[in-house]
């Protein structure tokens, strides 16, 4: 018995696919829509036990490798513990942590939000925009068509599992696995939604408006409760987590809570000393250079930098000292820089050839 051909796909399959074509056989063999039919029923256990073998990663590894799912590494089991999981597992990734027979919450979802410095300083409301489940109106959650209902499972009782009594070389063993009829659900839709399949919910998107606060550091993760995806057939809804990525600043970078940018003068100003005004995210400072000062220095403003997240004040602005070296001189202003190292005793290369005419004639 091939478990790949009982489930009708390939061995290249994807889980996906497996699961997709497990959740439609096993629909359309279920006892409860073939009453009396010994063969669809027989069929329907065999699938189960296919889907046992392959929906799990580690047992169809097992299944490949020797052709059945017992043996060695102990891989061996209840043909149907494996259980079907969620419908929306591809997708966002449920698993199958709630109690089998409860409504299940839905999963956490994560988005991240760009915002530029000047935001993560001044804070920001930003727009988001995230693919989710949200709840079927058609059919109110309940998974169910219109004018039907949600029974609960008879063989189970609504619990989603089943015990089953073994006797081995020890005696009785009694193992719990997931009910094969409700594939541990522990209720019953006769006549799914059309709209969302049985689920409860579709998925869609939905824009959300984030208030980032004044401080945000890169990387931060905002939490927003109830807003991420709800559960299946009315179950809750999981949260959010906006993670904040501050973009790189031509100007500024930031560290920790103090902001620190090159502040550029030119050798005159920084020669002879200069009263600058320097612009910065939120205010402006005057910048007070005093004549000879040396390229490097530190210029420190307190409290003019980022916000403080989780506290009072704000960091500071730090201005490094950038003396910057004049190109595309004029020949005046060569001349004029020529005069001034001959003064100061200053060793410098000779003038290129066309000059020399001209600065010979000019003081000879």
């Amino acid at each position: 018995m091939d478990y790949y051909e009982l489930l009708g796909v390939q061995r290249s399959a994807s889980q996906t696919e497996i699961k997709k074509a497990y959740r439609k056989l096993a629909r359309e063999l279920h006892p409860d829509a073939n009453p009396g039919d010994a063969e669809a029923e027989a069929r329907f256990k065999q699938v189960a036990e296919a889907y046992e073998a392959l929906g799990d990663a580690e047992k169809r590894a097992h299944y490949d490798t020797y052709g059945s799912t017992n043996g060695r590494n102990g891989l061996g089991g209840d043909a149907y513990g494996g259980g079907l999981g969620d419908l929306f597992d591809a997708f966002f990734n449920t698993g199958g942590a709630n109690d089998p027979g409860g409504a299940k919450r839905g999963v956490d979802l994560d988005v991240i939000a760009e915002i530029s410095l000047e935001e993560a300083v001044t804070g920001v409301a930003k727009d988001i925009a995230v693919r989710t489940a949200v709840t079927c109106d058609t059919c109110e959650a309940t998974g169910a068509a219109v004018g039907t209902s949600v029974k609960r499972c008879d063989q189970c009782s609504g619990t989603g599992q089943i015990r089953q009594v073994r006797q081995s070389i020890l005696g009785q063993m009694v193992t719990t696995g997931t009910c094969p009829r409700c594939i541990g659900e522990g209720v019953m839709i006769e006549t799914p939604c059309g709209d969302c399949s049985g689920e409860g919910r579709k998925v869609e998107e939905r824009s959300y408006t984030v208030d980032i606060p004044p401080g945000v550091a890169d990387g931060t993760t905002l939490r927003l409760t109830s807003r991420g995806a709800v559960g299946p057939r009315g179950g809750g809804k999981g949260d959010l987590y906006v993670r904040v990525r501050v973009a790189e600043h031509a100007l500024f970078r930031r560290e920790g809570d103090d902001l620190i940018a090159d502040l550029k003068v030119s050798m005159t100003q920084a020669s002879l000393g200069a009263l600058i005004e320097f612009t910065g995210i939120e205010s402006v400072v005057e910048v007070d250079i005093a004549a000879g000062v040396q390229a490097g220095k530190m210029y420190r403003y307190r409290g003019e930098g980022v916000p403080r997240l989780r506290g009072r004040g704000r960091g500071d602005l730090l201005l490094r000292l950038v003396v910057e070296t004049p190109t595309g001189l004029s020949s005046e202003q060569e001349e004029l820089l020529r005069r001034l190292a001959s003064e100061r005793n200053e060793q410098v290369k000779e003038p290129t050839a066309g000059l020399v005419g001209k600065f010979r004639s000019k003081f000879s």
